[in-house]
């Protein structure tokens, strides 16, 4: 006999003076009466239709069973004659931090980028001439006031730190693999080891981790490296090793899948960063530890970008990615592992006058 359990993945919410059931592993929801409640209250373990009906006698036996039907279509119920969806077991190991990170998770994925750049470019100008953009600072006039010393600007540290850009041009050479080699192991590889006692080893990079736990990974999308075959690639952060994945991604299917940045899919590599999160929640077991992980994936980012600016290359980052098609490319279930950022890089185009700005509606030269 088919029994039911309400789904553990489940947040409700009023939205335009409607009940919704949303099952954030599933990205399904349904808004429903009040009394549907009653029927989750009811699943909060298995129970089939009759001993439902024996808790909710108060209403026809055939009006639950559609009720029912329609709870398990929208992922609210769950079905002991159906296969578990993997996403809502894959949920289970997160228990300690649902539903605030899981559903913060779910919620921002996949978002719908605009395919048209250009048209979004100029529908923000438009905006601005009545809602201007905001002063990126902040400032207190009555506030008693010390002038700092002045800060050297000669050095190779300041000028590196100066220099570093979001380039949307590139140019043709392909990149140098002792460059790419350089960048990787110093943003991501293990530069050693420390024993723990009685916990184990933890390793030691370039940029924080909290506890230590170091949760995020680097695949690799090589389009022009010298040397190295285009493809996509695991980085050992310990062996300080590529993993050949698989075959490369077509320019325009990657354009489409940066959120239409069709700049940022002729850089040269792109770097996908990822996060298991197990590792973090194995000794973090409160969601805003999912706070830890994007800002670590923060802190790699800036030593990417900057060792890129260092040796000479153009660096990028970009969180408009078609997350689940990534993951489904790099073989991961978007839920114990999941992608949060990309970053990339390409040779310094000759002209640079234009390399930051300016490039969202110029599609010239197409085989940079």
């Amino acid at each position: 006999m088919t029994k039911y359990l309400r789904a553990a993945p489940l947040v409700l919410y009023w939205q335009d003076g409607e009940l919704v059931f949303e099952n954030y592993a599933l990205r399904t929801r349904m808004s429903a009466d009040p009394l549907v409640c009653s029927i989750l209250h009811c699943c909060v373990e298995w129970r089939s239709l009759p001993e439902i009906a024996a808790l909710l006698n108060e209403y026809r036996t055939s009006s639950i069973r559609k009720t029912l039907h329609q709870l398990c279509d929208n992922g609210v119920l769950e079905r002991s004659d159906r296969k578990r969806d993997p996403r809502v077991v894959a949920m289970e190991s997160s228990a300690d931090w649902n539903p605030a990170a899981g559903f913060f998770h779910f919620s921002t994925k996949d978002t719908e980028f605009a395919s048209d750049q250009w048209g979004a470019f100029q529908k923000l100008k438009r905006r601005a001439k009545y809602d201007p953009m905001p002063l990126p600072l902040k400032k207190y006039p009555r506030a008693p006031r010390m002038k700092l010393p002045a800060v050297p600007a000669s050095g190779e540290f300041p000028f590196v730190l100066k220099s570093r850009r979001t380039w949307r041009k590139f140019g043709p050479e392909a990149v140098p693999l002792e460059a790419l080699s350089l960048i990787l192991q110093l943003t991501f590889g293990i530069q050693g080891w420390i024993d723990v006692p009685g916990l184990a080893r933890v390793a030691m990079k370039t940029s924080p981790s909290g506890g230590d736990l170091h949760p995020i990974e680097a695949y690799v999308l090589v389009q022009r490296v010298k040397d190295l075959k285009s493809g996509l690639y695991h980085y050992n952060a310990a062996r300080h090793e590529l993993e050949w994945l698989r075959k490369g991604i077509a320019r325009r299917t990657l354009e489409v899948n940066l959120g239409s940045q069709w700049w940022f899919a002729r850089g040269a590599f792109l770097v996908l960063m990822t996060a298991v999160f197990g590792r973090t929640q194995w000794k973090y077991k409160f969601p805003r530890a999912y706070r830890s992980i994007l800002l670590e994936a923060g802190h790699l980012c800036q030593t990417f970008c900057l060792t890129a600016t260092w040796r000479g290359l153009a660096p990028f980052c970009t969180i408009a990615q078609t997350d689940t098609k990534w993951e489904k490319w790099l073989g991961i279930d978007g839920v114990r592992e999941s992608v949060l950022y990309v970053a990339g890089a390409g040779s310094r185009p000759k002209d640079i006058r234009e390399a930051h700005l300016g490039t969202i509606g110029n599609r010239a030269n197409p085989k940079v």
